[in-house]
């Protein structure tokens, strides 16, 4: 190859070298450099002279040098990939700068002289994967919510569980309120204001000493200048990093509540709304103190989604309240009794609506007073739940109710309630349990319709189950009913209840009705204080289903000896 062949080699190889787009650099031994291309010029915004016999930390100071890597490369001629970061005198909307580096051990006629370094920027990429892993952190906090977050139809547990999500999940202190519309007891908000029901406030260990200064005052009245009432009203979150002490004012509204606040060092507030498809049910109040960052814009979607999924729960909570406690009400309501027993028969009786059902059901008690001193007892359970299933109970009731003033035997009276039933088209069967007091003679007489078994607890401590031939519950027009009569002496208890106090998850009721005899309840002292603890030994205050009990006793002195052919339990 002549002179002029490879000078017009190396004029080309250099016009690719410093027309390309990608930084190239030539560094010495002592990794100083020896040559720049315009390519790495443009990156960093400093002329190549300014590169020229200095080392790249010496220029670019907030680059990160890879010096280790590059002197092995001297040290074995083994290739090496590297990686730069930093910033550079050319503003970069990514902020710090990311490059792949690729570099080369340069010999000379055996000699080592140096290293070349080809580089390509990676930043967007880096972002792209930064902004990817953000996006999944979000969808596994939003999918964790869904979780944690509305796991009852309580309003107050709903509010306390997004409250302690959130805190510390995205803020150091939490608070939560419901937009309060209703008003009982207490006077309305005056004219323009807003009543936030203060929910629930949460926040790390360290801050609760701060927040045990706020108050017990449940509500807050909020003016329309305000940044909660904004974030009602708009819909919109509202944001305060690096909060001044004008715009905390207007998040927290209260002004001796900003002093413990900035006592605590809160420093940045995000007010998020709670919405639903119609209004907005409340807010959540996130505040950031001491270290923690100033919110982000990541901070705020990610709050936004948690939000809006929570509303959802709490708004089904809000309107379940409601319709529990009308219902419930309309439940009580049904279950009040007109008369009472006659005096020779001791009542008392318990209604304890479910925790977890959308609305109680439909349970049912009654004694009806009849003549000669008789006293029926009923104990029923319409099937389902909720308002219609209230309206059948209240049916069924007033069906028996009637029947049972025509003075006919038990058994006759399940059948004329079961043919009764069918012709008003009670679209819900139910079980009942009826039962006779009959104090003159000392008897009982009972018939059932698919209803579980009385319990006979006896003045000597020992107790036992009825046994009584099943019969199909009433609204099924199968009718055939059978009559059992037993005698029952002074002072026994008998107790009839619903399925609720007795059904466990994987336990066949059988079994769980006989462990109702091991229990060991006592027909002495009150009849209240003896379903007071029956309910605390099944139900520790929760049941998953409604729960009817109603006991009995005859009183002393009001009853007669049995006669030999009736039965005895």
């Amino acid at each position: 190859m002549d002179g002029t062949q490879m000078s017009c080699e190396c004029g080309f190889l250099q016009g690719i070298i410093e027309g390309t787009s990608a930084p190239v650099v030539i560094l010495d031994r002592h990794l100083r450099h020896l040559y720049v291309n315009p390519a790495w010029c443009r990156v960093t915004g400093v002329p190549a002279a300014t590169f020229l016999g200095r080392k790249l930390g010496e220029v670019l100071p907030d680059v990160q040098t890879p010096d280790d890597v590059l002197i092995e490369v001297l040290a074995d001629g083994q290739p090496r990939e590297v990686t730069l970061n930093g910033t550079t005198r050319v503003p970069s909307p990514v902020g710090r700068r990311l490059w792949r580096a690729v570099f080369h051990r340069l010999e000379v006629q055996g000699h080592v002289v140096g290293v070349c370094g080809i580089s390509v920027e990676v930043s967007n990429l880096r972002q792209y994967l930064d902004d990817l892993e953000n996006a999944h952190q979000r969808l596994a906090l939003l999918d964790a919510a869904a979780t944690r977050v509305g796991t009852t139809l309580d309003l107050q547990a709903t509010c306390a569980e997004l409250a302690d999500f959130l805190a510390p999940a995205l803020a150091d202190v939490v608070g939560v309120g419901i937009v309060e519309e209703e008003f009982f007891g207490v006077p309305p908000p005056p004219p323009g204001m807003i009543r936030l029901r203060k929910m629930k406030l949460s926040a790390q260990p360290e801050l609760q000493r701060h927040l045990r200064e706020l108050g017990p005052d449940p509500y807050v009245d909020l003016p329309r200048g305000s940044a909660p009432r904004r974030c009602i009203d708009s819909g919109r979150p509202w944001l305060a990093n690096l909060a001044s002490d004008e715009l905390l004012h207007k998040a927290v509204v209260e002004p001796e509540h900003m002093r413990l606040f900035r006592a605590a060092g809160v420093h940045s507030v995000l007010i998020v709304p709670l919405p639903t498809a119609s209004r907005c049910v409340g807010i959540a109040l996130m505040m950031r103190i001491g270290a923690s960052p100033p919110f982000s814009e990541d901070d705020i979607l990610t709050a936004q989604g948690v939000a809006a999924r929570a509303s959802v729960s709490i708004d089904s909570a809000h309107r379940y309240s409601r319709e529990h406690t009308m219902t419930l009400e309309l439940q009580r309501a049904l279950l009040s009794e007109p008369d009472s027993p006659h005096p020779s028969v001791e009542v008392a009786t318990r209604y304890l609506p479910s925790g977890r059902s959308v609305l109680v059901g439909g349970d049912w008690y009654d004694s009806i007073a009849l003549p000669d001193c008789r006293t029926l007892l009923v104990m029923g359970d319409v099937m389902g739940h909720g308002f219609q299933a209230a309206v059948a109970m209240s049916q069924y009731r007033s069906v028996l109710r009637t029947v049972a003033a025509s003075g006919m035997p038990v058994d006759a009276m399940l059948g004329e309630a079961d043919r009764r039933a069918a012709r008003i088209g009670l679209d819900r069967v139910a079980t009942c349990l009826l039962v006779l007091m009959d104090p003159q003679a000392g008897t009982c007489a009972a018939a059932t319709a698919g209803h579980l078994p009385p319990l006979v607890i006896r003045p000597n401590g020992s107790t036992g189950l009825m046994s009584l031939p099943a019969g199909p519950p009433i609204g099924t027009e199968l009718g055939d009913y059978e009559m059992t009569t037993f005698a029952f002496e002074p002072g026994s208890v008998l107790l009839l209840y619903t399925d609720g106090l007795v059904e466990q998850r994987g336990v066949d009721i059988d079994d769980s009705v006989r462990a109702l005899t091991t229990l060991g309840l006592s027909a002495d002292g009150s009849l209240e204080d003896l379903l007071d603890t029956l309910l605390t030994q099944l139900t520790n205050g929760m049941c998953e289903d409604d729960i009817a009990l109603l006991a009995a006793r005859l009183s002393p002195g009001h009853a007669s000896r049995p006669h030999a052919s009736e039965v005895h339990v």
